[in-house]
C-alpha cells in the first residue's frame, strides 16, 4: 500500500469527491476552439464579438472569494485569467471548481471580456476536468522590481531537473525553448541535405558487429536467434555498403551508443550526423561542413556570429584549415614529422603526457596535439592530415603516406566534425583493420574489429567518397550556449539515486 504524506492524501480525498459527484476526473474526449495565445493575439477582435471560446490547459493560479474566483490556465502556447462566478457556472460545476487543485487540466468554455480593473479574461461558463493532479508541482515565484519581472524560489537543482525533466520543462521556460532550437536545428539541417540531393536512410542500431569509430560497445543478446548483438558506436558501415550499392548521397541523422564515461560532452546515448558523398574527398567535405553549419545558424538563430559562454564565435569569415603536425610545431616548437616513436615518446615522457602501453606513433602525436593545441582552437578550425595508424577507414595522403586525408572540426576548443577521404580499397583497408585487431590484442579495447561482410562489399568497388559525422547534441550546445550535454538532452543518463 503507497504511504502518502498528508497533502498527497488530501488530493486523493478531492478525487474521490469528484468521483462522488457523478464526474469522471480522466474523460476520453476533449473540445479545443482557441488556443490561449490565438485569444492573445486577436484580443480586440474577441472583445468586440463576445464570440463562444473554449480552450484547455493546466490550471496555474487559483484565488477564491465566496462565489466569486479567479484562476490562470496555461497551455503550450501562452496563459490568460478565467473569471469564475458560481451564478454563471451554476451550483454542481462550482462544486467542481472548489475541489480543483493547481495543476489539474480543464476545458473552459465562455466569453473573453475584461474586468472592473481592465485584466483581459475569459469568463468561464462551463468547467470540466481533463485531468487530476495528485502530486503537487513546485512553485516558482515571481515578483516585480524596478518594473521588471523576476524569478525566485526556482525550480533549479541540477540532479532533480535531469531526473525530472517534465517538471523542469514545466517550471523553467527557457529550458523548453532549447528542446524548440534543437527540433529546429535538426530539421535545418536535414533541409540543408535533402535540398543538395542527399538521401535520408536508416540503418541497422542492432548490429552483429561495430566499427566505424573507435569506442566500446554497449553488448545484448537476441534470444531468438541466440547471439549477441551490440549496440552501433558508429552509422559509418552501414552508409558506405549503400555506395557500394549505387547510392551517390547519403545520410542518417541518429541514434548512437558508446559504452564509456560520462562527462559535460559524453553521454553514453547520442544523436550522430553522418554523411557520405560519392566522388567527393575531405576537401569536398570541408567546403559541406561549413556552409551546412553556417546556414543553419543563419536560418535558426539568424546570426553569422553567435556568443558562447562570453566568447563571440564568427561563423561567416572562411574557416582556418591547418594540418594536425604544423600546428603542433607552432605551439610546441617540436617536429613531429619524422614519425620518430622514440624520440616523440620521450617528448611526451618529460612533458607528463600519459600514454597506453600499446600506443602507436600516431597516437602519441595526437596525445600531444590534445595537450597543447585542442583547446586553444576557439574559432572555426578545420585540423587536417591526421597520421595514418589512427585513422583506419580513411585514405593515406599522396604526398605523405604516413598522414590520412582526414579532418576534425574544432570550436571553442571541442571536436564537432571528423570525416575523412574514405578508403575504397579493399586490401589496404583490410589491412588496416587486421592490425587494428593487433592492437586490440594488445590491450586497446576501442581498437577497430575485422568486419568481413564490409570488406567482402568494398570488394564489389566503392566509388572515391568523402564522409563526415557531426555530433548533434555537441552543435546544439553550441547553438543554444550550454557547456553540458545534459543540457540538450531531454532524458540524459543519470547514475541511480541510491
Amino acid at each position: 500500500m503507497e504511504n502518502l504524506s498528508d497533502l498527497l492524501l488530501i488530493r486523493r480525498q478531492k478525487l474521490q469527491k469528484i468521483i462522488d459527484l457523478g464526474i469522471n476526473p480522466f474523460p476520453n474526449r476533449v473540445k479545443r476552439t482557441h488556443t490561449i495565445t490565438d485569444l492573445i493575439e486577436h484580443k480586440e477582435d474577441y472583445l468586440k464579438k463576445a464570440e463562444k471560446v473554449i480552450i484547455t490547459g493546466r490550471l496555474i493560479a487559483m484565488r477564491r472569494q465566496g462565489k466569486i474566483g479567479f484562476a490562470n490556465l496555461m497551455d503550450e502556447s501562452g496563459k490568460i485569467q478565467l473569471y469564475v462566478r458560481k451564478d454563471e457556472l451554476g451550483e454542481e460545476n462550482y462544486e467542481l471548481f472548489k475541489l480543483l487543485d493547481l495543476g489539474d487540466f480543464l476545458q473552459v468554455a465562455g466569453s473573453c471580456f475584461l474586468t472592473q480593473r481592465g485584466e483581459y479574461s475569459v469568463k468561464a461558463e462551463n468547467i470540466k476536468i481533463l485531468g487530476k493532479n495528485l502530486r503537487p508541482v513546485p512553485t516558482v515565484k515571481e515578483k516585480i522590481v524596478a518594473g521588471e519581472k523576476q524569478r525566485y524560489d526556482e525550480f533549479a537543482d541540477i540532479e532533480l531537473r535531469y531526473r525530472k525533466r517534465y517538471l523542469d520543462l514545466l517550471l523553467n521556460p527557457q529550458i523548453k525553448q532549447n528542446f524548440v532550437l534543437r527540433a529546429q536545428i535538426i530539421r535545418e539541417i536535414r533541409n540543408f541535405l535533402d535540398k543538395r540531393g542527399f538521401l535520408e536512410v536508416d540503418t541497422p542500431i542492432l548490429q552483429p558487429l561495430y566499427g566505424g569509430a573507435f569506442a566500446k560497445p554497449f553488448v545484448t543478446h537476441h534470444n531468438s536467434l541466440n547471439i549477441d548483438l551490440y549496440l552501433r558506436i558508429a552509422i559509418e558501415l552501414y552508409l558506405k555498403r549503400l555506395i557500394v550499392g549505387g547510392f551517390e548521397k547519403v545520410y542518417e541523422i541518429g541514434k548512437t551508443f558508446r559504452n564509456e564515461g560520462m562527462d559535460r560532452n559524453h553521454n553514453p546515448e547520442f544523436t550522430l550526423l553522418e554523411l557520405y558523398e560519392a566522388y567527393a574527398d575531405y576537401n569536398d567535405i570541408m567546403d559541406l561542413t561549413e556552409n551546412l553549419i553556417r546556414s543553419t545558424a543563419e536560418k535558426v538563430l539568424n546570426k553569422k556570429v553567435i556568443n558562447f559562454q562570453g566568447q563571440e564565435i564568427n561563423f561567416n569569415d572562411p574557416w582556418r584549415r591547418a594540418s594536425m603536425l604544423d600546428l603542433i610545431e607552432q605551439e610546441t616548437g617540436f617536429d613531429v614529422s619524422d614519425f620518430d616513436f622514440e624520440r616523440i615518446k620521450t617528448f611526451c615522457d618529460k612533458k607528463g603526457i600519459e600514454i597506453e602501453p600499446s600506443a602507436t606513433t600516431g597516437k602519441l602525436i595526437e596525445a600531444i596535439f590534445e595537450h597543447f593545441v585542442e583547446k586553444k582552437l576557439i574559432q572555426p578550425t578545420f585540423v587536417t592530415d591526421f597520421p595514418k595508424d589512427i585513422s583506419p577507414l580513411a585514405k593515406a595522403n599522396p604526398d605523405n603516406p604516413q598522414l590520412a586525408e582526414r579532418f576534425e572540426l574544432f570550436i571553442n576548443g571541442d571536436e564537432f566534425a571528423n570525416a575523412f577521404t574514405e578508403l575504397n580499397d579493399p586490401i589496404d583497408q583490410r589491412q588496416r583493420l587486421e592490425a587494428q585487431a593487433k592492437l586490440r590484442e594488445l590491450g586497446d579495447v576501442e581498437a577497430s574489429v575485422v568486419d568481413e561482410d564490409f570488406l567482402e562489399s568494398l570488394e564489389y568497388g566503392m566509388p572515391p567518397t568523402g564522409g563526415l559525422g557531426i555530433g548533434i547534441d555537441r552543435l546544439i550546445m553550441l547553438f543554444t550556449d550550454n557547456t553540458s550535454i545534459k543540457e540538450v538532452i531531454l532524458f540524459p543518463q543519470m547514475k541511480p539515486e541510491k
